[in-house]
């Protein structure tokens, strides 16, 4: 700033001095931006315009101005607190991969029984962990900002191909975010019993702590000894949630009845706890199925509310 004194420069220090405070204060008062600090006054917090932006992963709340409801409700560029994976259990979320992001998933199902034998026929088996497993590996990519493809298989040779589009976003357009989703499993390996399956996925968050979904499909060919005269498919509505009890760590709730067509077993039902740790998602669950694709609980797989299984998902993100 250009200080012009009032009085000439005489080499004395004091009049020097006397002149800056009595005249240079003022003018810079006057002259400075409205957003300057008076000097003196306390200092005050930039206004929330220039404020950085917080990060919802890191679940810190940003201010009212600043809050970005697209992005903390749908997650569209892949970050979300109330959304950290790409699906709940089984079900799948409306959470969207960035352009050329990737993600890969693990599923781990152990099939001995939780509530077969007694007590100490269980404790023996290390509640379920010394007995076999049914695992799944996958991996998703994104194509553009809002769609995805991936691929999934299960060690009982089972390949799922996938494929999901976000629709719409949560936000000032819409109370809800949509995805379109289109699959198809294939067993022994995709040589055998194709199993397509079209539905859309509707989501509703509440906050940074609540995530309701929602999930109508019809799949196809699920009825594995598809004897004449019976249905060969089925509708159904996955219903499930995320809660969010602390910054990093969720609680999880899924059931996917039959609306219609073959409906062999009572509606899969799982529920578990999630603890996320930057990119990785750890998550021990229990239900009273094995299967994990929406075909193989269709076909059985497992579902029955006379049997509980533990099991856990291990996900990464890499973007």
């Amino acid at each position: 700033m250009r200080l012009r004194l009032s009085v000439p420069w005489l080499g004395r220090v004091s009049a020097a001095l006397l002149t800056s405070l009595v005249v240079v204060l003022p003018a810079a008062a006057q002259d400075a931006p409205t957003t300057s600090t008076p000097v003196g006054a306390a200092r005050e917090d930039p206004p929330p315009s220039q404020a950085p932006p917080s990060d919802p992963a890191a679940g810190q709340t940003a201010p009212a101005d600043q809050k970005q409801p697209d992005r903390a409700d749908d997650g569209e560029d892949g970050i979300s607190a109330v959304q950290p994976d790409f699906t709940v259990v089984n079900e799948r979320t409306t959470l969207a991969l960035p352009k050329f992001g990737s993600a890969f998933r693990v599923t781990h199902r152990f099939t001995r029984p939780l509530d077969e034998g007694d007590f100490g026929s269980l404790a023996e088996d290390f509640f379920g962990f010394d007995g076999g497993a049914q695992i799944g590996l996958e991996y998703r990519f994104g194509i553009w900002t809002g769609a995805q493809v991936g691929i999934y298989r299960t060690s009982d040779r089972t390949i799922q191909l996938f494929g999901q589009y976000n629709v719409l976003r949560q936000g000032t357009r819409s109370p809800v975010g949509v995805a379109a989703l289109l699959a198809v499993d294939g067993t022994n390996n995709f040589r055998d019993d194709y199993s397509p399956t079209v539905g859309a996925i509707v989501s509703r968050t509440v906050g940074q702590w609540l995530a309701l979904y929602a999930e109508p499909a019809w799949v196809g060919d699920t009825n594995a000894f598809d004897p004449p005269g019976q249905d060969d498919s089925t509708v159904v509505l996955g219903l499930s949630s995320r809660v969010r009890v602390r910054p990093t760590v969720y609680g999880v709730l899924e059931v996917v009845p039959r609306l219609g067509g073959h409906s062999p077993g009572d509606p899969a039902i799982a529920f578990g706890i999630e603890k996320r740790a930057g990119g990785h998602l750890f998550q021990i669950n229990f239900s009273n199925t094995i299967g994990t694709t929406v075909s193989e609980t269709l076909r059985g797989g497992g579902a029955s509310t006379e049997h509980w299984y533990i099991g856990f998902n291990i996900s990464r993100k890499f973007y």
